[in-house]
């Protein structure tokens, strides 16, 4: 079929490539520092509202310390830098596109789009899903059990390391249906084997809850369902690719003109 060629059937110099990669690369990196310069200025006010989630549950009269001389700079310029780079991620991945983009056929770009932009979409949900839901349940739990005696004073540092993880776990855990698609369609694993293994993959959902979460049932189920409903969601998708790509090559060939001699 026509669609079954790249659109570039001349290959490019290596050095061509090279310089491409470093023009998508510095492209890349001044969105970053764009991003941050403007966000530098709120650095103080992006990390009280990072930490909302924490000082609320703080005893009456605690506050979070800074036991780092140079922590009350820091933290905030290492926070805003995090920030500036999930915010710049449509931007690398746009660039990544276009990189890639010239060496794909013309099928395999139509499946290619919708998944770059529903990664996005599912990493910033899933960070969306952490600071909104589970940062409160969790930093409830751990005020509750704080045993008498003890004063809960979180040092800014250790707080920022904390969430960090947890935002990259969860935005990860959201790409849960990207992968299950990805693996359907080139073809690794097929829809019916995933569906034999479902059991298995609910009981995984429940030990990665236990180990990103405090240990109660709630707080693992609020990570595990969502989890296991994504996988789900991953095989409606991957199914309709399956069955769109079968289509296609059933599909007679179009007339393709002829070949030029050289």
């Amino acid at each position: 079929m026509s669609d079954q060629k790249p659109e570039l059937d001349q290959e490019m110099p290596l050095v061509s490539h090279l310089t491409e990669l470093r023009t998508r690369l510095l492209r890349c990196v001044a969105a970053v520092f764009l991003i941050f310069a403007g966000l530098f200025y709120f650095a103080q006010k992006i990390y009280t509202l990072v930490s909302a989630p924490l000082r609320q549950y703080l005893p009456e009269g605690a506050t979070m310390i800074a036991t780092d001389v140079a922590s009350p700079f820091l933290t905030p310029f290492k926070l805003t830098m995090v920030v500036a780079l999930f915010l710049a991620m449509p931007v690398i991945l746009h660039q990544i596109w276009g990189f890639i983009a010239p060496g794909l056929y013309k099928h395999e770009k139509r499946i290619a789009v919708p998944l770059l932009v529903s990664s996005i979409i599912l990493f910033y949900g899933g960070m969306a899903f952490a600071y909104f839901l589970v940062f409160p349940m969790i930093f409830h739990f751990f005020a509750s059990v704080t045993p008498e005696g003890v004063a809960m004073m979180t040092d800014i540092s250790s707080y920022l390391d904390f969430v960090m993880t947890l935002f990259f776990a969860f935005g990860v855990a959201f790409e849960i249906p990207v992968a299950v698609v990805l693996l359907i369609w080139i073809g690794v694993v097929d829809v019916a084997y995933l569906r034999k293994i479902r059991p298995y993959v609910v009981i995984g959902c429940f030990v990665v809850g236990m180990v990103l979460t405090p240990p109660d049932i709630f707080s693992q189920t609020m990570l595990a369902v969502p989890m296991w409903l994504l996988f789900e969601l991953g095989i409606l998708a991957g199914s309709l690719v399956r069955k769109r790509g079968e289509e296609q090559a059933d599909e007679p060939p179009e007339d393709q003109p002829p070949a030029v001699q050289p």
